[in-house]
């Protein structure tokens, strides 16, 4: 069966090497998806492992239709029944249509949905469908005249780890910290890893998780475990390698910081959910006052953008300031940084060696990336 894992637009290539360490066969990575080859174990796989992906989805179908009952006729050629069960329910609960002849979302789903009844109908012979199982959320998505049918595995997205209990006004997505701690490869140098601007701790904890190869997913359910098709066993047997994956030997130094007292005592409490609070220093500090016995290291921080906390002038004024605060205090660190403001290389005072655009929020971003004396000599 073919799989789909779908990603925010700029960590397609991320998701694509994650596939393929897992072992997963036929990776190819389109814009805002990444496919796959795979078996029913590898549902519980990719929902346990990936971290950067939003959803894995099982993909039912992809056809061309430029008329309502081209759409029809394709959708029921599916083998709907091979997945859905007699009781299963099997909303199509998202559609989207994008440069396509065929652009009213409800007739799409309406549509969509009838051809799969009726397609039930042939192989359990009865005329309505209670639907009081298990979920089969069905999404269509259409882009010039294309439609591509997938069933979502995963339930809630992939960035509820579930160990963020509480969020503050801002916070990055879990799937997108973890991008930007892989994207800095600091995990494969042994540095240290800093973030004065820490929040509630989401880019130190999926930090820890990554050093100590903690599975994203290992503590959290999935709709598809609740499916026929797969057994439980299969979900234990893959939880169970996760665990036996797990990394406590090597040591792990992460550091994190913040001005606010309130926002550092819910990062305190998200990391010890997390599980992870031998690993991360927190501190309630002015990120002015950073200090570091460490010669070398990598700093990640995901600052204020000026959309939502503050003014344009503001966060400019603090983005010199973070300049002037890494070249003085930790000059042979490596820096990341991401932010929606064109204008941080100037304020920061440096032109990145790298910049790459990412989507936080829906925000369009940029990561921009500097890398120090260590970082160099191993790229």
């Amino acid at each position: 069966m073919t799989l789909i894992a779908s990603t925010t637009m700029g960590v397609e290539s991320i998701v694509r090497d994650e596939c393929k360490a897992l072992g997963f066969e036929n990776v190819r990575a389109f814009n805002g998806r990444v496919e796959f080859d795979g078996t029913l174990r590898d549902i519980a796989k990719a929902n346990i492992h990936l971290r950067c992906a939003d959803r894995v989805f099982l993909k039912m179908g992809e056809f061309r239709a430029t008329s309502f009952e081209q759409l029809f006729n394709n959708v029921k050629k599916i083998d709907w029944a091979s997945i859905i069960p007699e009781d299963g329910e099997f909303p199509v609960s998202w559609v989207s249509s994008v440069k396509c002849k065929l652009y009213s979302k409800s007739d799409i789903q309406s549509i969509s949905k009838k051809a799969i009844v009726e397609k039930l109908k042939e192989k359990y012979h009865k005329d309505y469908f209670y639907e009081n199982g298990a979920k089969y959320a069905i999404k269509i998505q259409g882009n010039k005249d294309t439609f591509i049918i997938m069933i979502d595995t995963s339930g809630d997205p992939l960035h509820k780890r579930g160990y963020r209990a509480i969020k503050n006004e801002a916070p990055i997505k879990e799937t997108m910290a973890a991008a930007l701690v892989i994207l800095s490869g600091w995990n494969r140098r042994g540095l240290p890893l800093m973030d004065p601007m820490c929040g509630t701790g989401t880019l130190l904890i999926e930090a820890a998780m990554i050093a100590r190869n903690i599975a994203p997913g290992s503590n959290r359910n999935f709709a598809s475990e609740k499916w026929d098709i797969i057994s439980e066993k299969e979900w234990l047997d893959v939880r169970d390698d996760a665990f036996s994956m797990e990394d406590y030997d090597k040591e792990v130094k992460i550091f994190g910081s913040d001005i606010d007292e309130a926002t550092i005592e819910i990062a305190k409490t998200n990391i010890e959910k997390a599980g992870v609070e031998d690993d991360i220093v927190l501190e309630c500090k002015n990120f002015l006052d950073l200090e570091t016995e460490e010669e070398y290291g990598a700093l990640i921080t995901n600052p204020p953008y000026g959309d939502r906390l503050l003014d344009e002038e503001s966060v400019e004024r603090l983005y010199r300031l973070l300049g002037d605060v890494c070249s003085m205090r930790i000059p042979k660190w490596s820096y990341y940084v991401i932010t929606s403001n064109k204008n941080f290389e100037k304020c920061f005072g440096k032109k990145a060696n790298k910049n790459r655009k990412l989507y936080n929020g829906g925000i369009e971003c940029y990561y921009y990336q500097y890398y120090g004396e260590r970082n160099d000599k191993n790229r």
